[in-house]
């Protein structure tokens, strides 16, 4: 598959379970967790760093995953990171950043260099996270810049894993169609 594909010496590492579409790239040194899927035209570049992407999560279509080189100022570079039943809607661009677990990023929204986002954060479509801000979790951010609008409900918060498992759900239709 030309779609899936080494940078250098390193090579994406995924198992079975795994969904990604044939449209979508993923290179390098990145790594997805169980049952997770990447969906049509979606980029997930881990060349100049690496990439994490952990269990049930979904990166959709036409979003863009990539990192930060090391620089002389910042010797690590940054990696992405993102944990465990995330959702990434269509359009995001997440760029050298950390996001935790349960979380959704919202079509369109921009999270840029050394941006932090909690556990169970809902970010709004198009909205942009500068570099460096940290998002606490348990709140709707929104806006460009983003800001804290409001403490999610007990009914966002159970969202999270609810989105996660439909695309568990679906991903499997596309490994296994009947």
């Amino acid at each position: 598959m030309n779609n899936i594909r080494p940078f250098g010496e390193w090579s994406p590492q995924f198992d079975g379970s795994v969904f990604i579409d044939p449209s979508a790239q993923v290179i390098g040194r990145t790594t997805i967790g169980h049952d997770s899927s990447i969906w049509p035209l979606a980029a997930v570049r881990g060349d100049v760093n690496f990439i994490t992407i952990g269990a049930r999560t979904n990166i959709q279509d036409n979003s863009v995953l990539h990192v930060a080189r090391p620089t002389e100022q910042n010797v690590e570079g940054f990696a992405l990171r993102i944990g465990d039943d995330v959702t990434v809607g269509h359009g995001a661009i997440l760029h050298a950043c950390k996001v935790g677990d349960r979380c959704l990023i919202g079509m369109g929204a921009t999270v840029l260099d050394g941006a932090i986002i909690e556990n169970e954060v809902l970010l709004a479509a198009g909205s942009l996270v500068a570099p460096g801000k940290r998002l606490e979790g348990g709140y709707l951010w929104r806006g460009a810049p983003a800001v804290k609008a409001r403490p999610l409900s007990s009914e966002e918060l159970l969202w999270f894993k609810y989105s996660a498992d439909e695309y568990v759900k679906l991903k499997n239709q596309y490994l296994n169609p009947a």
